[in-house]
């Protein structure tokens, strides 16, 4: 059980210090000044990959929910009619990861009997996509990971993932024509 002690608590403290990485891709050339409305485009068939996403309606609510929230401090408005400037939809999916960790080990220490420790973890992520719907083309991207350990099981935890990765990625999304009027 000694030996074990050590193992767990790096396992604890790798999945508790998982740093979400978000990112996203611009279209050159694109002006996000000229556009000002926006609505869903259709859903992609995929699943999520994981039957407790895949099954939780309130899930992809949430995420469009804050989508929507985020889009609109950016200057889009959601047309109520007529044609949008934008459509907007999102890809989410949870993958079973390994890593193989041996990093302490070139820096002269290491944890227990110094062998290398195999983690298995949960890692989701959730893709946004802007497309100019007169050209069919993805102006922008954004994407967030993070592991999911722990998350999916539990409503709260889940909504705060999202929101965060949500508000991280449409940071980087530029500002539409309303937010410049």
């Amino acid at each position: 059980m000694r030996r074990l002690f050590p193992v767990l608590m790096f396992t604890i403290a790798f999945a508790g210090c998982a740093v979400m990485t978000v990112s996203s891709h611009i279209e050159r050339n694109v002006n996000f000044a000229e556009y000002v409305t926006y609505d869903w485009g259709p859903p992609d068939n995929l699943p999520v990959g994981d039957p407790r996403l895949d099954n939780n309606p309130f899930f992809r609510d949430y995420v469009q929910g804050a989508i929507e929230k985020k889009l609109e401090v950016k200057g889009y408005v959601r047309a109520v009619t007529g044609e949008p400037d934008l459509l907007v939809h999102y890809h989410a999916s949870v993958n079973q990861k390994l890593d193989v960790y041996d990093v302490d080990y070139r820096y002269g220490y290491c944890y227990g009997d110094c062998e290398a420790r195999v983690t298995d973890y949960e890692e989701g992520t959730l893709v946004v996509d802007v497309v100019d719907r007169k050209t069919s083309k993805v102006v922008w991207r954004g994407w967030a990971q993070n592991t999911m350990n722990g998350v999916i099981d539990n409503q709260d935890r889940l909504e705060k993932q999202v929101d965060e990765g949500v508000t991280k990625m449409m940071l980087l999304l530029p500002a539409g024509g309303n937010a410049l009027r």
